[in-house]
């Protein structure tokens, strides 16, 4: 079965996005805040291991992101 989300650590993810412009706001224990300040979208990532694929759905809708745009800044 092939998944459209890959599993993939939050350092990749982090990475990426900030090639999309956000930086990173704040941190509160394991989660950190990204922010885009030109747009003014805003993300919350999980420090963990690796970030489930309904989580990296969730942060790419969040962020008005399309997976196909994220995928090519990896």
């Amino acid at each position: 079965m092939s998944f459209k989300y890959p599993l993939l650590p939050p350092k990749d993810i982090i990475k990426a996005m900030k090639k999309l412009g956000f930086e990173k706001g704040s941190q509160k224990g394991s989660h950190a805040k990204y922010v885009n300040y030109n747009t003014g979208k805003i993300f919350i990532i999980p420090m963990h291991y690796e970030v489930a694929r309904g989580t990296l759905k969730s942060i790419l809708e969040q962020s008005e992101i399309e997976l196909e745009e994220f995928l090519k800044k990896l």
